[in-house]
């Protein structure tokens, strides 16, 4: 199972549908997101989730810290064989951006 469906299925187990449908398109996962810190995205949104009163969005926090939400090594496999992937390792061995 792709990390981002898991993701998905233990966000409606806790009873956050709206969160579980942002996961299902990707826009906490490590290569699909669009976001630059989908991490911090998730972490926030979980942190609001728990400040409501949702148990379970603690417990999943708790996890997500743990990195058992991380994207799995064939998918960072797949992400670096990727045209998107190829390009930034092609940038980093140039020298990178400059800030």
């Amino acid at each position: 199972m792709h990390t981002k469906d898991f993701l998905a299925q233990e966000l409606e187990k806790a009873g956050l549908p709206d969160m579980a449908e942002r996961a299902r398109q990707g826009l906490y996962h490590d290569y699909l997101s669009p976001l630059d810190f989908p991490s911090l995205v998730l972490d926030s949104d979980l942190q609001k989730a728990a400040r409501r009163g949702n148990k379970a969005a603690e417990e999943l926090r708790r996890r997500h810290h743990n990195g058992e939400f991380d994207a799995s090594k064939a998918e960072s496999d797949e992400w670096a064989a990727s045209p998107e992937g190829r390009a930034a390792y092609a940038m980093l061995a140039k020298g990178g951006t400059k800030l």
